[in-house]
């Protein structure tokens, strides 16, 4: 078995919710859910939170988790935790955002699957949107992939032409890599669909590498707003 560990990207600046990290959700700070949630997978080494702030950094050591301290020049969640990863043995790497606090278990195992069993360089993981709204939310990134379930394409806007919103399916941010892979990637320079759709994954697309697209049944919430804290407090403290 493959040494795997995760780190989660974290960082206090925030343009819609400054400090997010450090926002208590049912009385821990949401980071510290994220890194609870992550222990709990199958199969994961360890636990690393990668920031460049000082109090994230000492609230990660006070709850007894693990973080280290990397540069503040970061473009990128993926650049911060490249710089991490060159100084560990892994294997491979996984990428879990530090605003996910609802991040289940079992989405990491999915997506660590085929990194593990099959020739895969990096993976990440789609569901099925089953309402409009969200469809139609630039916010909510959508995919397609082709017949062996690698992408094709990730986009902000509809995708594919559906009439009648059907099979449209929705990206969760969610990586996992092989640590030579997420390394070269971080060092590839950003590309032009990267830059209009804002999506930095775009950029292993476009130069020439394939992203294995898991589908999962399970689901996150993200928090960038106020309600969005809300809204995972209420589930939090209703045990989902």
């Amino acid at each position: 078995m493959p040494e795997i560990i995760i780190i989660i990207p974290s960082r206090y600046g925030s343009t819609r919710l400054k400090g997010k990290p450090l926002i208590k959700i049912a009385g821990k700070p949401m980071i510290q859910h994220v890194y609870e949630q992550s222990q709990k997978a199958v199969g994961i080494s360890d636990v690393i939170v990668a920031t460049d702030d000082k109090r994230i950094f000492d609230t990660i050591i006070g709850f007894g988790g693990n973080a280290r301290m990397t540069s503040g020049k970061h473009r990128s969640g993926t650049d911060r935790i490249a710089e991490v990863a060159k100084r560990l043995k892994a294997e491979i790497i996984v990428n879990v955002q530090g605003d996910e606090p609802l991040v289940k278990p079992r989405m990491i195992e999915e997506l660590v699957s085929p990194i593990i069993n099959e020739d895969v360089v990096m993976s990440t993981l789609k569901c099925k949107i089953k309402n409009k709204e969200d469809i139609e939310n630039p916010n909510i990134v959508k995919v397609v992939t082709d017949l062996e379930d690698n992408a094709l394409y990730f986009s902000r806007s509809i995708i594919p032409h559906s009439i009648g919103y059907k099979n449209i399916y929705k990206h969760i941010g969610l990586y996992a890599y092989k640590k030579d892979f997420l390394i070269k990637f971080s060092q590839m320079s950003p590309s032009n669909l990267e830059k209009i759709e804002s999506l930095e994954q775009l950029r292993v697309l476009e130069n020439g590498w394939k992203i294995k697209v898991v589908e999962t049944q399970n689901q996150s919430q993200g928090v960038d707003t106020l309600d969005d804290v809300r809204r995972v407090t209420s589930l939090i403290e209703g045990r989902y």
